[in-house]
């Protein structure tokens, strides 16, 4: 590992690796470094895989904005480089007249970010769709897609180092200190390394805040809290009667128990929003009969025993229960005043969307 390069990306999740790629192209010499033994193993590898159209987020949030233009850079990049994807399209249904509203709502805040596709379907449209799923009306988005994760990081990655970026895992940053415009990045391993940069990006997901803490100069004020929410999810062993993905109306914290498909067509529910101090990703199976009550709302006729855990994720949120949503942070010179350095938190749903906008505007803040 050189002990001088342009640009230290901390964090090899499917944001950081975007990141990393985005300045490679813009011709800086780039260390992507990250805590675990593989690229992509916290956040990036454990969620719906779900590619979002822009429908929840605030008219004007860095969540919409970067969501819309971040799902139309994906499908670009998708298509370009063989990526496995499918444009689903996924269905919101309202289970009774009076979650009509909140249909409404979702389709006016998504118009208003820019996604120009939605329609609200009658029954009759619905089950024409999907002939299971009973409602009273559903919100039909057709730009919404699942995406091979793992396919998209590694492709991203393959690109970054074929243009001299420089992947290394199993590094764990100790400190970080300022001097004359560099910053010296202490690697805690065997024998301490100093890799000294002009552009430092934190895009450790879950260590964000603590790598953000360690970073000396930094004002704490300009490091928000960090919440867990772990979401569990159930995996149902054969095949599901639907095609599209089917989601409730949201709930605080989340979407709501949704049914998703990975690429090979298996069926899962999830997330559920389990707020907690520490990380783990263990999954109760206790939690089966709330998983099996909203898996027959969009589907009565489980086989519940085809219904069984599968695996867990943590968001990394900045707000906690019964708080506004927080929106992605992103800051950089210009909010801490600390030149080349970019702080991101928050990075939760729909970072993997927006990972590919999210790299741009970080390249564009550091110009």
């Amino acid at each position: 590992m050189p002990d001088q390069v342009d640009a230290v990306v901390v964090g090899a999740g499917v944001v950081g690796i975007a990141i990393a790629r985005e300045l490679a192209h813009a011709g800086r010499e780039v260390i992507l470094l990250d805590r675990e033994s593989h690229f992509g193993s916290c956040i990036s590898s454990r969620n719906s895989e779900v590619i979002h159209a822009g429908i929840y987020y605030p008219p004007g949030s860095s969540k919409a904005a970067l969501c819309v233009e971040g799902k139309r850079l994906l499908y670009e990049y998708c298509q370009a480089k063989g990526v496995p994807y499918r444009r689903l399209g996924k269905l919101i249904f309202a289970a009774t007249q009076a979650q009509m509203p909140v249909l409404e709502g979702l389709k006016a805040k998504g118009e208003a970010a820019g996604v120009d596709d939605l329609c609200l379907l009658e029954p009759k449209a619905v089950q024409a769709l999907e002939p299971r799923l009973t409602c009273s009306a559903a919100l039909h988005s057709p730009s919404t897609g699942i995406i091979d994760s793992h396919a998209l990081m590694l492709s991203m990655l393959g690109e970054a180092e074929a243009m001299g970026a420089i992947f290394v895992p199993n590094t764990h940053v100790e400190r970080i200190s300022g001097q004359a415009n560099k910053w010296n990045v202490w690697i805690k391993g065997e024998d301490q390394a100093v890799v000294s940069t002009s552009v430092l990006i934190n895009a450790a997901g879950l260590g964000a805040q603590r790598l953000a803490s360690a970073i000396e100069g930094l004002e704490s004020d300009y490091v928000p809290p960090l919440r867990l929410a772990r979401g569990a999810y159930f995996a149902y062993d054969g095949q599901v009667p639907f095609s599209h993905l089917i989601y409730p109306v949201p709930e605080p914290g989340g979407l709501g128990l949704h049914l998703t498909l990975d690429m090979a067509g298996q069926g899962r529910f999830g997330p559920d929003v389990q707020w907690i101090d520490e990380i783990s990703y263990d999954v109760d199976v206790c939690k089966k009969t709330t998983f099996l009550t909203a898996a027959r709302a969009i589907w009565p006729d489980i086989d519940p025993d085809r219904l069984h855990p599968a695996y867990a994720g943590i968001r990394p949120k900045i707000s906690g229960p019964n708080e506004p949503t927080g929106d992605f942070i992103i800051s950089s010179e210009r909010e801490h005043g600390q030149r080349g350095l970019v702080n991101l938190f928050g990075i939760e749903s729909p970072g993997l969307t927006a990972s590919l906008a999210i790299a741009r505007l970080v390249l564009g803040k550091l110009q």
